[in-house]
């Protein structure tokens, strides 16, 4: 088994009134949380202070962190185009800041960090908070109050599990091939989980 170097992985979560970063650290394959935060916007009115206090925030964290790398939430697509128009400017204005530092981006769907977390695609904020929680071993006085954090969080957990751990590795023939090479992950009633 191959062990990864030592990694740090910057998360964000976009938003145009709370943006989520979390950071997470990988030691001999193994996942530690650094920091996880918000930035909040709410107090700025204007669309393009929003995007400059972002743009200064991201890289900020950049420079006290050091992250080898950017995973980030892609937009999903709602029915208000104005809102979409908006989330995606600040996505793209944190995906400036890390080129802006020569950081190596990553951009997952929702519904690939809630799958990679909780294995189910449609799983609750709150159901990848405790998943996360679980995870990494976190106390509760770690928890965030706002959730776009732990949702950072889980995009950078997301890309640490994408990285070629081992697990992810093993290719499978078919079902029964994945049900032989997996049976210790069966449900302690005797039946396939």
């Amino acid at each position: 088994m191959r062990k990864m170097a030592e990694k740090i992985i910057l998360g964000i979560d976009p938003g145009t009134n709370l943006m989520g970063y979390g950071i997470i650290k990988i030691v001999d394959n193994k996942a530690s949380m650094v920091a996880m935060g918000i930035i909040d916007l709410r107090k700025l009115t204007d669309h393009y202070l929003r995007l400059g206090h972002i743009f200064e925030r991201i890289t900020g964290i950049i420079d006290a962190y050091l992250p080898d790398e950017l995973a980030i939430e892609a937009p999903f697509f709602g029915k208000n185009v104005q809102s979409m128009l908006k989330l995606g400017r600040a996505q793209g204005v944190a995906i400036a800041a890390a080129i802006h530092r020569d950081i190596p981006i990553h951009e997952y769907a929702p519904l690939k960090i809630k799958m990679a977390i909780t294995g189910r695609g449609q799983a609750s904020k709150e159901q990848v908070a405790g998943m996360l929680q679980r995870l990494l071993h976190l106390d509760q006085t770690d928890m965030p109050r706002f959730m776009d954090a732990t949702d950072a969080l889980g995009a950078a957990y997301c890309h640490f599990l994408q990285m070629g751990r081992p697990d992810s590795e093993v290719k499978y023939r078919s079902w029964k091939d994945f049900v032989n090479k997996n049976q210790n992950r069966k449900s302690s009633s005797g039946k396939a989980g």
